[in-house]
């Protein structure tokens, strides 16, 4: 089986919705050895270099509604994010362009080697959600690529440079082909889509089904022999 998935590091329903999706997985043993591979989806490709304002601000704003709504809202999206085992402090995110964050990932990506892509995501999603980063901060991102195992030089090449913008344009532009508008998004074998952060339980029960169905699938494309002879379905 293999995961693909739109998701952007500014978006609490993204690392929330990864961290379920990867538990879900978990709880099956016979997708252990899963592929997923994760694509680019920048939620406000304008958004500048430095944070302006605050988190509650820029909410009510951008969904119309008061500061005390926001305010409420960021905290029930808070307590989800603590429920998967995360110090989720949406409330002091400091949002900027992710850009960079994506072609650091991109650069991961393209070492064939999942468990450094997994470290680079695992800690540009934490640098935003706990310890409240600056994601387009450069010197951050440098110091992520090389803690996680990327090679220091290699690293300030990219950042320096505009190496993978155009990878990351091309996920976005595969998105909207597929009319994904919102993130997360993940696409099971090419088929099959499950949009948003549903539960643990609701991923699992999800993908046995689909499980499922690809065995079936498979079934009916065997073989088969008639009076006119043999041939693949």
């Amino acid at each position: 089986m293999k995961i693909t998935y739109w998701s952007d590091y500014a978006c609490p329903y993204c690392y929330i919705g990864e961290a379920r999706f990867k538990r879900a997985l978990s709880y099956i043993p016979e997708l252990k050895d899963t592929e997923i591979e994760m694509k680019s989806f920048q939620l406000d490709p304008s958004a500048g270099q430095h944070a302006a304002g605050d988190t509650q601000t820029r909410f009510a704003h951008k969904y119309g509604i008061s500061m005390e709504a926001a305010g409420r809202q960021i905290d029930t999206i808070s307590q989800m994010g603590r429920a998967e085992g995360i110090d989720f402090k949406y409330a002091t995110t400091l949002f900027t362009n992710t850009m960079d964050a994506h072609r650091l990932t991109k650069l991961a990506q393209s070492k064939g080697d999942p468990a450094l892509t997994e470290r680079v995501i695992e800690a540009l999603f934490d640098a935003y959600f706990t310890q409240n980063k600056e994601l387009a901060d450069h010197a951050l991102l440098q110091e992520i690529g090389e803690r996680c195992g990327l090679d220091a030089e290699e690293v300030r090449a990219v950042l320096e440079s505009d190496r993978y913008h155009d990878d990351v344009v091309m996920d976005e532009r595969e998105a909207a082909y597929h009319g994904v508008h919102a993130v997360p998004f993940f696409v099971i074998n090419g088929k099959y889509s499950i949009s948003g952060a549903p539960d643990t339980e609701g991923l699992r029960q999800a993908l046995l089904k689909l499980m499922a169905k690809e065995a079936e699938e498979q079934m009916a494309s065997g073989m088969s022999c008639g009076p006119e002879g043999c041939k693949l379905r």
